[in-house]
């Protein structure tokens, strides 16, 4: 059975802890996450991920998939801890929070955890900076059935609360993987794989790219894009036309164009 308990003041030690998990250092200290609204804890459940600590308001309105994500969490052995509204708008940082929240154990995101023929596209970010632009990519691996998201350099905590909020529910369904360039490119010649990289150089037109799979499709940062060495090191690299006076798409989005055409061309 899960553990249960009544949060009633802000200066509760447990208040102070879930409040740490909005700050990148706390988290990575604590190896912790927090996850927001009934809907994304529901998305967890059904992917078989289920909160270490469920944390609801009091007063809430009854749900089945409440009830269900209770069960789920007792029958783990969890925490179920309720507060006034107040006390989790202070845990969300949000004036309106949803009823619901979850503390998450952080997935083993080591490149060798990656199982290159799970899916026959990756998709791959380097020096991602918006989390909002990196949770964009992780749902846009679960809707066009990618293996994962492969982070590159320094990105984004894809832990932070915005990026898992920005994923709806895909930071459970998509496998996650983070390392630095010199890790991953040796890694992924270790095996098959086509790097595919979103370019200005000397690119061919995405729409009749000779794609194959298992296809790892690289966006870069959102300002610099892709440094040119990283490029250089690719196996194809491909350009989106663009027919107004904007010289790119934003890095999610041309992700999402890519994986889509890259499915399509792989005869999905």
């Amino acid at each position: 059975m899960a553990h249960r308990r009544t949060i009633t003041g802000f200066s509760n030690p447990l208040v102070k802890f879930l409040r740490s998990l909005r700050d990148k250092k706390y988290r990575k200290r604590e190896k912790r996450f927090l996850a927001e609204g009934l809907r994304l804890l529901t998305d967890a459940r059904e992917s078989g991920v289920v909160p270490e600590m469920l944390v609801m308001a009091t007063g809430r309105e009854p749900h089945p998939l409440l009830d269900a994500l209770e069960a789920a969490v007792d029958a783990a052995g969890g925490e179920v801890v309720e507060m006034d509204q107040e006390i989790l708008a202070k845990v969300t940082g949000k004036d309106n929070p949803q009823a619901v929240a979850g503390v998450f154990a952080e997935f083993d995101t080591r490149i060798t955890q990656v199982d290159r023929s799970a899916a026959p596209i990756w998709l791959v970010a380097q020096a991602l900076r918006d989390p909002g632009n990196l949770g964009t990519m992780l749902r846009t691996g679960d809707a066009v059935g990618a293996g994962g998201l492969i982070l590159i350099d320094d990105c984004a905590d894809p832990f932070s609360v915005e990026a898992v909020r920005a994923s709806m529910g895909a930071i459970f369904t998509q496998k996650l993987a983070m390392a630095r360039w010199d890790e991953f490119l040796p890694w992924l010649r270790s095996g098959p794989g086509q790097l595919v990289a979103a370019s200005l150089r000397d690119p061919t037109d995405y729409r009749v790219a000779p794609y194959q799979a298992p296809c790892f499709l690289m966006v870069g940062n959102e300002s610099q894009g892709l440094p040119e060495a990283y490029e250089q090191s690719c196996d194809l690299r491909v350009t989106i036309p663009m027919r107004g006076r904007a010289d790119s798409l934003n890095a999610a989005v041309a992700g999402a164009v890519l994986a889509y055409e890259a499915l399509a061309r792989l005869g999905d």
